[in-house]
């Protein structure tokens, strides 16, 4: 059956980078939000807590939910509070979320600080305290995110610039309510694009994984990918010369050749732009097009490595790693490789 595989010994090597670039794992919160970028939720989140991460980061509740016991708090990005849970906080994308958050809620208030995607404007920080305060939240938290941080721009500049001046101001505010705040705007690129860590707390996602990418131009830190993705021999034949196969024939045969199926199609997130273009990374090419649950390969070994970077899977179909990852078949078996 094919499964997804992982490296524990990559994400213990990404976690001693991670942490030595921002002064401590205690300032490292893990983004586990999609089943933790396509590896495993509950997988990543035992792991990371045996290595000493005490923060994490989702999206939704019932996320949140599936990894608490494993965390002294986790972060909520994308829905309002419907419980109380003394380790729950959530980020506030609006003003207009405010009455829509229960009572009690631990909130962390996003400013957009450029990227003009979620957050409130920086001008608004007092208004959305008073706010906050009226209708009985408790805000722990300031945070932002970086839109350009993989990039060389001044972008990172500007966007740190205008982060760090909103604290003085938000503190300030806080005070007036009794309020002690973190602030955290730095995402996976963003701890890597400075030596100093000014941030209480650090989001890492797609570093943690092995597969960030920075611009040639930027320090790439040398991590590696925690995930590897793995199908079994369905069938082999061997493809005389002038076949073709698969859904519309797009591959033929120049010379008679061992080809094999495999049990992984774009049902489980193989996308099928790879299609008669792919070649995994011992160099077995992929024949004809993908379908739904089965993939043809140059091969007849019974277990084939699809993958073992997702970045370079993303590059064959024009996406970025991080699509891979997260479109990943939920269904299929993620396991720790056996040394």
């Amino acid at each position: 059956m094919a499964s997804i595989q992982l490296s524990r010994e990559a994400l213990i090597h990404n976690l001693d980078i991670i942490a030595h670039q921002v002064d401590g794992k205690d300032k490292i919160a893990v983004v586990l939000k999609d089943n933790a970028y396509g590896h495993g939720a509950q997988l990543i989140a035992q792991a990371v807590s045996e290595y000493g991460v005490k923060q994490a980061v989702v999206r939704l509740e019932r996320e949140a939910l599936e990894i608490i016991d494993y965390f002294d708090n986790v972060l909520i990005l994308g829905e309002c509070s419907t419980i109380h849970h003394p380790k729950l906080s959530y980020a506030l994308n609006s003003l207009d979320e405010i009455a829509k958050h229960l009572p009690g809620s631990r909130i962390e208030l996003k400013i957009d600080t450029g990227m003009h995607r979620n957050g409130i404007a920086p001008s608004d920080i007092e208004t959305a305290m008073a706010m906050m305060a009226e209708r009985g939240l408790v805000c722990i938290g300031m945070m932002s995110h970086f839109r350009s941080a993989d990039t060389l721009s001044s972008e990172w500049f500007w966007q740190r610039r205008i982060f760090d001046t909103a604290k003085a101001e938000a503190s300030e505010s806080a005070r007036r309510y009794g309020w002690n705040l973190r602030f955290h705007i730095s995402n996976s690129a963003g701890a890597f694009r400075s030596s100093v860590c000014t941030d209480d707390m650090v989001r890492v996602g797609i570093a943690l994984y092995g597969c960030l990418e920075m611009d040639a131009t930027l320090v790439q830190p040398d991590l590696k990918p925690v995930l590897s993705l793995v199908g079994e021999k369905i069938a082999t034949r061997v493809l005389k010369k002038g076949e073709r196969i698969g859904y519309n024939g797009i591959y033929e045969a120049s010379e008679d050749e061992v080809v094999s199926t495999y049990d992984l199609g774009y049902a489980n997130g193989l996308d099928r732009l790879a299609s008669n273009r792919y070649t995994t990374p011992e160099g077995i090419a992929l024949r004809g097009r993908i379908s739904m649950d089965n993939a043809v390969f140059s091969s007849d070994t019974d277990r084939l490595v699809v993958f073992d970077n997702a970045n370079d899977y993303a590059k064959a179909v024009g996406t970025i790693g991080y699509e891979i990852l997260a479109c990943l078949d939920k269904t299929l078996i993620r396991e720790w490789k056996v040394r």
